[in-house]
């Protein structure tokens, strides 16, 4: 039995030259610009009621650095430039394939800053990255090898909002392996008060990141709030500062959700969650802050992924489903259970845990659909009419 590689990318920091930072800030620009040039262009066609593919906007993009106005094009990699068509063009597929909303123009200030880089983009050797239009190789903090013998297919760099400069490289990881199948099993309900509260009575800590760094959030965008508007020095300086912090936040929630993860796919075969929809929650004005924070749709993400490396199964119960208001013990269906409830009594003399008796009714439901398989679909979300949804493990090549 042999497993396919898993491609995986390694993502490292690393300090530019002045040189090289002014060279990607440049190709940052005309990737920006070219993908507003084509994305315009194909919206123009498209009131005219034509298509137009990645072929057409390949040969506009000749067309333009011909021009006198648009020179500039041709003094960065013509890569990235190519690459960012082939991502206007897939996210017209999945437009059209009615699973994204129509492509939007890319903001100079808001858009993320990136440009990738294919194989004849780049040279690395020795474990030395040279970008193309470049004399030296980028000075990369690596702070964790890459796979023995990996070799780069795709290249992607980027600058974040706090001024930090990340590259990360695309390479298949021969070391993820599906692990030793176990008959355990887990059903996990999310919350605020409890980030996680586990069908085995575990409950793990909502550590609020952000709650922890609110004050110096809110100092940090006060001092931004009282710089004059504009593109000014000590503007930008503020700027960055609010950002250092949020990403202080960011890096904090990802690494401890990483770890959580990584030890459920680890520990269960069978992972049982609730199909929630955060998009929606968010929408209440009382917990937006805290649902945003505790990043439950992150932390269902990196469940899955993890799970189809590892050849775990996840299974997403539907979100109609009343855990909470349901006696795991006898069955009985409470009518009602507001949110300030935190333990109650059922009539069969059993007194649950809000969230320890929903953690055993999603398990419970989640290994019928396991065995019976009800609702088992590919999708993300749940259609209406299926009660729950099953993500299978892949299916490994002989």
């Amino acid at each position: 039995m042999r497993a396919s590689h898993v491609k995986r990318a390694f993502k490292y920091r690393f300090h530019p030259t002045d040189a090289q930072a002014a060279e990607l800030s440049r190709t940052f620009g005309c990737v920006r610009k070219v993908y507003n040039l084509a994305l315009a262009a194909r919206t123009q066609a498209w009131t005219r009621q034509e298509r137009v593919n990645y072929n057409q906007t390949s040969a506009m993009l000749t067309a333009w650095k011909k021009t006198e106005e648009l020179a500039y094009l041709n003094d960065v990699s013509s890569v990235p430039l190519q690459q960012a068509l082939r991502h206007l063009q897939t996210a017209f597929t999945h437009f059209f394939g009615k699973r994204a909303k129509y492509p939007r123009f890319k903001s100079r200030k808001k858009s993320r800053k990136s440009a990738e880089y294919t194989t004849s983009a780049f040279r690395f050797q020795d474990g030395r990255l040279t970008l193309a239009k470049m004399a030296q190789p980028l000075d990369i903090v690596w702070s964790r090898p890459l796979p023995e013998g990996a070799s780069p297919s795709t290249v992607t760099v980027s600058q974040d909002a706090a001024g930090r400069w990340y590259v990360s490289l695309l390479c298949e990881d021969p070391t993820v392996q599906p692990l030793p199948a176990t008959d355990t099993a887990v059903g996990v309900d999310v919350g605020l008060d409890h980030l996680l509260t586990l069908s085995t009575g575990e409950k793990v800590a909502n550590p609020r990141h952000e709650r922890r760094d609110r004050a110096r959030l809110a100092r940090a965008q006060r001092q931004l709030a009282r710089k004059a508007g504009g593109d000014g020095a000590n503007r930008a300086k503020a700027r960055r500062k609010v950002a250092r912090v949020y990403a202080r936040i960011a890096d904090r929630r990802r690494d401890h959700l990483h770890k959580l993860t990584t030890r459920l796919v680890r520990e269960n075969q069978t992972i049982v969650i609730e199909d929630l929809a955060v998009r929606n929650m968010v929408r209440n004005g009382k917990l937006a802050r805290a649902i945003s924070d505790a990043a439950w749709s992150e932390f269902r993400s990196m469940l899955e992924y993890k799970a189809r490396w590892y050849g775990r199964e996840v299974i997403a119960v539907d979100r109609w489903f009343p855990s909470s208001r349901l006696c795991s013990a006898c069955g009985t269906l409470r009518d009602k259970m507001p949110l300030h409830v935190r333990t109650w009594t059922c009539d069969c003399g059993t007194t649950h845990d809000r969230d320890l008796n929903a953690a055993r009714n999603i398990l419970a439901v989640g290994l019928t659909v396991s065995v019976c398989g009800a609702g088992v679909r590919p999708q993300r979300s749940t259609p209406g009419g299926q009660s729950a949804m099953k993500q299978k493990p892949p299916r490994r090549e002989p």
